[in-house]
């Protein structure tokens, strides 16, 4: 019986652990851009979100790295998420604002640094 109690705790606790759920009201994301809310509501990370939005989106990492300084001192850190042992996403922020996407994830988009550096020059360009 003791061991029947301790099986369905157990479950109870790893159900809670793997459940998505919302991670935030309506009201926590309204602040944010139209697209950038969209994004949240799909669970979808993109170039330029902040580390909140993504927090938002896919709730908190597995772990934070604090990476070296990039060329221009700017600060840098690693989110790491993880899928079973073998599917692993990095998000790469600097100076608060999602720069770079590796994954072995399957439908994760496989965005760097470059790409953002793009997007970059390309909303300079049109202004």
């Amino acid at each position: 019986m003791k061991n029947i109690f301790y099986v369905i705790v157990v479950a109870l606790l790893l159900a809670a652990c793997t459940t998505s759920g919302v991670r935030y009201s309506p009201r926590e994301i309204k602040s944010f851009p139209p697209e950038i809310q969209e994004h949240i509501k799909n669970a979808e990370v993109t170039l330029g979100m902040s580390p909140l939005a993504v927090r938002y989106a896919w709730g908190a990492p597995a772990e934070v790295n604090i990476l070296e300084p990039d060329s221009q001192g700017r600060f840098r850190e690693e989110w790491v998420y993880r899928k079973l042992r073998f599917m692993k996403t990095r998000l790469i922020f600097t100076d608060g604002k999602l720069t770079g996407i590796i994954s072995t994830e399957p439908g994760i988009s496989k965005s760097k640094k470059k790409e953002s550096k793009k997007q970059t020059s390309e909303k300079t360009s049109s202004e």
